[in-house]
């Protein structure tokens, strides 16, 4: 039987890392409500043509659309490791909606999995990568500068570029939101008792031994 969980973390905090750590280990499903969406719309699903009609209206997809979405792919059997929800539920109305959706289908959802953050932390970590320009290494000015200064270590390339949201302000803003989805949902976890914080500046491998612990409990 597998467990169902909700993956919690700012941008930059690995959470796509150990999403797919599960789904690779585990043989859970990471049901992330943008993917699934777009490929519904491309597959042409019953679900997937409606949200295709209120998308090119210009117009938010409704908290039923994406129930009905996310139903779709629990009923799916690829299910079997259990589920890692990703970016829903972010609204009170979701987290009920979600609660029915596992009801319905004998599951229930067993942890909230918050990977913690330090902000200025985070910043250091976003704001000084780099790639090599010519064949795509990847460095860090504190954690993983190159050998040779300005030179890179594997294809010797002088060229160096990092990408444009990678700044401090981009990454404040993106917690400042991260925070603001969360807010509504945290409490309602916390007063059930399956929230768990797992420090997410810590090295992957260590970050994935703790979700593996809790999730053996």
């Amino acid at each position: 039987m597998g467990v169902n969980i909700i993956l919690l973390g700012p941008p930059g905090a690995g959470k796509g890392t150990q999403a797919q750590r599960l789904v690779a280990n585990r043989g859970m499903v990471q049901l992330s409500t943008g993917d699934m969406l777009r490929a519904a719309v491309k597959a042409g699903t019953p679900v997937g043509l409606q949200a295709k009609a209120v998308m090119d209206a210009g117009e938010l997809v409704s908290d039923a659309i994406v129930s009905a979405l996310i139903g779709e792919r629990l009923d799916a059997a690829e299910a079997e490791g259990g589920a890692i929800f990703d970016g829903y539920p972010r609204t009170e109305a979701q987290a009920e909606a979600l609660d029915v959706l596992l009801a319905e289908r004998g599951k229930t959802l067993d942890h909230v999995i918050e990977l913690a953050v330090d902000e200025d932390a985070l910043v250091e970590r976003i704001t000084g990568r780099f790639t090599c320009a010519s064949c795509g290494a990847g460095y860090h000015d504190s954690f993983k500068p190159t050998q040779v200064e300005g030179v890179c270590d594997v294809c010797g390339s002088t060229e160096f570029k990092r990408r444009p949201d990678d700044n401090a302000e981009t990454v404040r803003t993106r917690m400042a939101e991260y925070r603001a989805k969360t807010a509504p949902i945290l409490p309602i976890y916390e007063a059930r008792g399956i929230v768990t914080r797992v420090d997410g500046m810590a090295a992957m491998d260590a970050v994935g031994a703790e979700i593996d612990a809790i999730l053996d409990r």
